[in-house]
């Protein structure tokens, strides 16, 4: 369990330039609000090609960002000047800009209140990937990748993200933050050609997911085993036969359903989104806040929670970059919209008495911005249903594993998703892999067809590191936990006819 921040980071002069910070923004006149957040961003990517360790990066980007919102407008700031007279300029730069943009507004700037919060937090883990020496890594990698050579891969290569997150944060209503979170990433690729001479070249990725988690994750995942496994599931996947397209029952692996949580119900339900801040870069969606209690966004059975405390969740946190404490809320309960993702501001906008904590920046030199928490479908409540259950529900039908290509509008209303792998279902057992397989839909009409759910055990964690948003675009980690799930009779497309 990680139990204390960094010596390193703790040794900047945090409160001496965080003090600063506050006394040059309470000069401001008509300062309503202001705050002063410093990261340092550790972030090491190692990529090893067979033997060969074709890349290494160790960066630890470090900086200040300060907003103030003067007279009704936003001004801000940022600089890697860690001085007291820096912090002092870019105090002064933020407050020049919020009385340019003044004359712009359309409306105040209002935030939603938030008790002032006193605390040091840190994620859940149990080895800093930092303090795991290089050599060892590598040659965790390089041993992973001999594995899949020797079972028959054509090509393989190995790459590991690691990320330790620090930040301080002060604030004129009395917050004082610091916080520490790790994440690891570690995900294998390996190729085979189709020897048929179709001139096909099949792909397979580790099922290993990005998580909040330290080294002992990279440890724990049965790479070995699955390194086997996988070149037999691409000589099988090469053999398979094309699917027909036409409507099929579904039985959808967390692995898969993830992706298309967060991009049909995570995406659609970030209010600032909804309100059009979002148009001119990703689009708007179809869930509008006149439909909040209205919109039957799917079946029943659909329970989507928004999380920023979930245990090892990419966008956990104990406070968001507005100084809110980490919340549990429901966003979808008995598949009815009943809510959404809120920042201090748009919570103000959408009559809510406090935020959801969804502020993120991914930089010190980015502002804050309304980001997606732990969005996650919940499992069946009354039964601990197994995936072999689920299966056993579908007489024809497809089980689809992984995540690989998809597409969605700038609604989040029509859709394609493929995967990894799938299998046909013949009177509830798995029957071999078909190929070429996509399935297709409206998001209304595919979780209204949701009719099965695994219950607690079944239920995992999935998510990304780059989930992207703003302009300038920022990239933000995130999680979203699901079990398997059954749709009935959803469109599966064939993918090589549709591309021809």
């Amino acid at each position: 369990m990680g139990t204390s921040v960094d010596p390193a980071f703790l040794a900047l002069p945090l409160d001496q330039l965080g003090d600063v910070a506050l006394e040059a923004m309470r000069r401001i006149p008509a300062l309503e609000y202001g705050d002063f957040r410093l990261h340092r961003d550790r972030v090491e990517i190692l990529h090893v090609k067979e033997r060969e360790l074709e890349a290494q990066y160790d960066l630890s980007p470090t900086g200040f960002g300060v907003r103030v919102v003067v007279d009704g407008s936003w001004g801000f700031a940022a600089a890697s000047d860690l001085t007291p007279d820096g912090v002092a300029r870019a105090v002064a730069a933020a407050a020049r800009l919020a009385a340019q943009l003044r004359p712009l507004l359309q409306e105040r700037v209002q935030l939603a209140p938030e008790p002032a919060h006193r605390a040091d937090w840190c994620s859940a883990y149990e080895e800093n990937p930092f303090d795991v020496p290089l050599d060892e890594k590598v040659a965790f990698m390089r041993d992973v990748n001999d594995q899949l050579l020797l079972a028959g891969g054509h090509f393989a290569d190995f790459v590991v993200w690691a990320v330790q997150e620090n930040r301080f944060f002060l604030s004129t209503e009395g917050s004082r933050l610091v916080q520490q979170r790790v994440r690891v990433h570690p995900v294998y690729h390996v190729g085979l050609p189709d020897e048929r001479g179709s001139g096909l070249i099949e792909t397979m990725r580790s099922g290993a997911r990005p998580v909040a988690e330290g080294w002992e994750y990279v440890r724990r995942y049965p790479f070995a085993l699955e390194a086997a496994q996988s070149v037999e599931w691409l000589q099988e996947k090469l053999a398979a036969p094309s699917v027909s397209a036409g409507a099929y029952d579904l039985v959808l692996d967390p692995s898969n359903l993830w992706l298309t949580i967060h991009e049909s119900v995570a995406h659609g339900t970030e209010l600032d989104r909804a309100l059009g801040y979002e148009a001119n870069f990703a689009g708007t969606t179809f869930a509008t806040p006149d439909q909040v209690g209205s919109l039957r966004y799917g079946s029943p059975l659909m329970h989507i929670t928004g999380d920023r405390e979930q245990v090892n969740g990419l966008a956990s946190v104990g406070f968001d970059d507005e100084g809110v404490a980490a919340q549990r809320w429901d966003i979808i309960r008995e598949g009815v919209l009943v809510g959404y993702q809120l920042n201090r501001q748009m919570a103000r906008r959408f009559d809510q008495p406090r935020s959801n904590g969804c502020a993120f920046s991914d930089s010190w030199s980015h502002v804050p911005l309304q980001r997606m928490p732990n969005v996650s479908l919940q499992p069946n409540p009354e039964a601990d249903v197994t995936l072999e259950q689920l299966l056993g529900e579908v007489r024809e039908g497809i089980y689809v594993i992984g995540d690989k290509s998809w597409s969605i509008d700038q609604q989040r209303y029509n859709f394609q998703f493929t995967g990894q792998r799938f299998y046909r279902i013949h009177q509830g057992r798995l029957a071999g892999q078909l190929r070429d397989v996509a399935y297709q839909s409206r998001t209304p009409d595919f979780w209204g067809r949701l009719q099965g759910l695994g219950g607690p055990s079944s239920w995992q964690l999935q998510g990304a590191f780059n989930c992207g948003k703003g302009e300038p675009e920022q990239v933000a980690p995130v999680s979203h936990g699901c079990p398997p799930a059954l749709f009935r009779q959803v469109s599966v497309l064939n993918m090589r006819e549709e591309g021809r």
